[in-house]
């Protein structure tokens, strides 16, 4: 199976909120898929660059709604990874105040800033591969 990986997020949102949610994703999917990161690396003088991401993963751009309806359909397909980040991650202020507000509130009602999908490149190209790069 031919992998592959892309981020998607909501181009309406501030920039530093889209760099906080691309930042988060890739936290995620590296916790989720350790086996895409490089090994270390010691420079000549010493200095350890710590193992970064091997694949490719470009950042897409899509609406809140077109996002969450990205999500319901890719997290009922199987060979695909779906990650996500919500406006119940971004105003929490703790992790423990994020677990309760997911738990409370249904999925139609969750505002996707950003999505990362990694899996079979087939369909992961069914749900992106149309959808053009952030810029």
């Amino acid at each position: 199976m031919s992998t592959k990986c892309v981020l998607i997020i909501d181009p309406e949102l501030p920039l530093g909120i889209i760099a906080n949610t691309g930042a988060i994703l890739g936290a995620a999917l590296g916790k989720l898929h350790p086996e895409i990161n490089g090994d270390d690396i010691v420079s000549q003088e010493g200095i350890l660059f710590p193992g970064i991401v091997n694949i490719p993963i470009p950042v897409l751009k899509s609406n809140a709604e077109k996002i969450a309806g990205i999500h319901s359909e890719a997290s009922n397909t199987d060979n695909i990874s779906v990650i996500a980040f919500t406006d119940c991650a971004q105003t929490a202020q703790n992790y423990v105040e994020y677990t309760e507000s997911i738990q409370k509130v249904q999925t139609q009602d969750i505002q996707f800033l950003g999505i990362c999908l990694y899996g079979d490149k087939k369909k992961v190209n069914h749900f992106a591969g149309d959808l053009p790069l952030l810029r």
